[in-house]
């Protein structure tokens, strides 16, 4: 609602433009009056009018204001009241009023979305002078998580494969227990896409998530055929392998699947909060079963390619 003052008709009846602004403040807003005390604590007391008398536009033309002679004129007859259509928040930021346009994206990735509206509003919206557009909210955020990422992931791996490679003595080792990464990758990326379910910071995190059980499983393969080869020095490479796979089987079996049966209620998940949970809870399920199946098939004969077919029991040795 807005009331617009007559300055001449105001002038007209001898009223001051700050009298009927005090009406109006006192009549629709408030204004205190007096004060309670209660003990140490004080109290404004506040007047206005009735509900009745403020409610419509009727009512508050209605509200009489006093003039010098002592007679009252209608507020209606000193300033024009209507609703106008008009920022119900008036929002700032930085010294600067702001403007939000939210939008809920479905059924595609907000990378995409925005820099598809990005282009379309570069091409069609010419901005005044002094106005701007950002981009924020989730967006934001995603575009702050991706630079975090693109400087943490490099750094995480090169953490692993060095203490891979004090663990095992030989960059070779290090290197095959690294190749669970990307056989964990395989399964992720196929559950995302099996699902229609767009890459976020969320499955980026089970990524992450996954790379540390996918590494101990290799690890569990790896340092089993080195100990078969130390052991049993006569032992054929291609039987050290067979036997440390066999023999480390269960364990990796276990591991996988306590982690996998943990993350499937969250994969499955459709109430509150499903839309963080879902994608990285997808990443794990299908990470574990691409890193179940690759730890056990393809690690070994990556092992044997890596080593020869030949028995080296001095290389395991170190």
């Amino acid at each position: 609602m807005r009331i617009k003052i007559d300055r001449q008709a105001v002038a007209r009846y001898g009223i001051n433009v700050r009298d009927v602004q005090d009406v109006i403040e006192l009549a629709i807003g408030g204004r205190a009056a007096g004060t309670m005390f209660e003990g140490e604590r004080r109290f404004d007391i506040t007047v206005r009018y009735v509900a009745e008398a403020r409610t419509s536009i009727t009512a508050i033309g209605d509200v009489m204001i006093p003039t010098r002679e002592g007679g009252r004129v209608p507020l209606s007859q000193v300033a024009e009241i209507k609703v106008v259509n008009g920022a119900s928040i008036i929002a700032r930021r930085e010294n600067q009023r702001q403007i939000t346009v939210r939008t809920n994206i479905r059924g595609r990735d907000q990378g995409s979305f925005v820099t598809e509206a990005q282009k379309r509003i570069d091409g069609a919206i010419q901005l005044p002078k002094g106005y701007e557009v950002s981009w924020g909210g989730q967006f934001e955020n995603l575009q702050r998580a991706k630079k975090r990422l693109t400087f943490i992931l490099p750094i995480t791996i090169a953490i692993i494969f060095v203490l891979l490679f004090f663990m095992f003595g030989s960059p070779k080792y290090a290197g095959l227990v690294m190749l669970n990464v990307p056989f964990s990758l395989v399964g992720g990326i196929l559950f995302l896409y099996i699902r229609h379910i767009n890459l976020s910071v969320s499955a980026a995190v089970g990524f992450i998530s996954l790379f540390g059980v996918a590494v101990m499983s290799g690890v569990l393969v790896i340092a089993e055929i080195n100990r078969l080869r130390r052991s049993e020095p006569e032992l054929p490479v291609r039987d050290a392998i067979i036997r440390g796979a066999l023999g480390q089987l269960r364990p990796v079996l276990l591991m996988v699947v306590v982690a996998l049966l943990g993350m499937v209620p969250a994969a499955r998940a459709s109430g509150i909060g499903s839309d963080v949970q879902r994608p990285l809870a997808t990443v794990v399920v299908g990470g574990l079963l691409s890193t179940l199946f690759l730890t056990l098939l393809a690690l070994p004969n990556m092992y044997a390619l890596a080593v020869g077919s030949k028995p080296k029991p001095e290389e395991a040795m170190k």
